[in-house]
């Protein structure tokens, strides 16, 4: 009885305990077209529902490092077009692309995904964003390389494991959800572009199982416009993300077929937030299936 009444005594002091909040965590990441290169701030139209996601991202060119744009290591309380951060200067190193083309930043898929995603259950959202400009699986996003052939995967896993520990400490619980992949340019050559569905494939797997996530679902798309239509592997990349989708129950193909471009190499502004409503569309019809129960 007299512990009770102590136990009591301390609820009345020290207020109640915050409710638990469970929200999905939806992750995106890849190339040039999953930062948002040439999608422009100024052309985003506001929504309300941006207030309804959480936000943690790390974006720009390879290899990660202190040049990117970031959240700084926090959860944002809003969805939110990315600033251009510090990077290099455009050309003054290999692969150093600027982060984003504007001076004011950019924005990628993550916008049209979590808008539409919000529109259609109005459930609150998180979204961690780690993408990296010019990047292909076997120099950037290969599990199995401890050196710079894996940077960008391990960044994929640090900030998204950094990000789930400081929900926690926030009281909130996230549920990895799916996985919006927007890659596979820098993979269409001879080289890459056979090895691609394998590669692909290895580091999904990894992903499931470094993040304890077996039943992630990834969504799987690129710029099918990439090159202009003048190169001759990109139908191979197309075939090779269709071709893990049919052997891999979990994930999805997503068509940009028709996207509106900026150049031969992004996805405009418009095209963008169309590519993130798509995902949200694919996302959506798959956990309708049976095979997604």
């Amino acid at each position: 009885m007299k512990r009770f009444s102590l136990l009591c005594a301390l609820c009345v002091l020290c207020g109640s305990a915050p409710a638990a909040e469970t929200r999905d965590l939806l992750l995106i990441a890849g190339q040039s077209n999953a930062v948002g290169y040439d999608a422009k701030p100024s052309d985003l139209p506001a929504d309300d529902a941006d207030k309804q996601v959480m936000f943690w991202f790390r974006a720009g060119d390879p290899p990660p490092d202190e040049h990117d744009t970031t959240s700084g290591g926090k959860w944002l309380t809003a969805l939110q077009a990315q600033p251009k951060g510090t990077p290099m200067e455009k050309g003054k190193m290999a692969r150093q692309y600027g982060n984003f083309s504007g001076a004011a930043g950019g924005f990628g898929p993550e916008m049209g995904f979590a808008r539409a995603l919000f529109a259609k259950e109005k459930k609150p959202l998180a979204v961690v964003k780690a993408a990296w400009s010019g990047t292909g699986m076997a120099q950037d996003w290969n599990p199995a390389d401890a050196g710079p052939g894996g940077s960008c995967y391990r960044a994929l896993v640090a900030e998204t494991k950094a990000a789930l520990a400081a929900a926690k400490a926030q009281g909130i619980t996230l549920r990895p959800r799916a996985l919006a992949w927007v890659q596979g340019e820098s993979d269409a050559n001879a080289t890459s572009a056979p090895r691609y569905t394998q590669a692909l494939g290895d580091m999904i797997a990894a992903l499931r199982k470094d993040l304890n996530a077996p039943q992630l679902i990834a969504l799987v798309a690129v710029n099918t416009q990439f090159g202009g239509g003048k190169n001759a592997f990109m139908p191979k990349i197309v075939e090779a993300q269709q071709a893990l989708a049919a052997k891999d129950p979990r994930c999805a193909y997503v068509d940009t077929a028709g996207a509106t471009i900026a150049n031969s190499a992004h996805w405009d502004s418009a095209g963008t937030l169309d590519v993130g409503r798509r995902f949200a569309e694919v996302l959506l019809k798959f956990e309708g299936t049976p095979n997604a129960k």
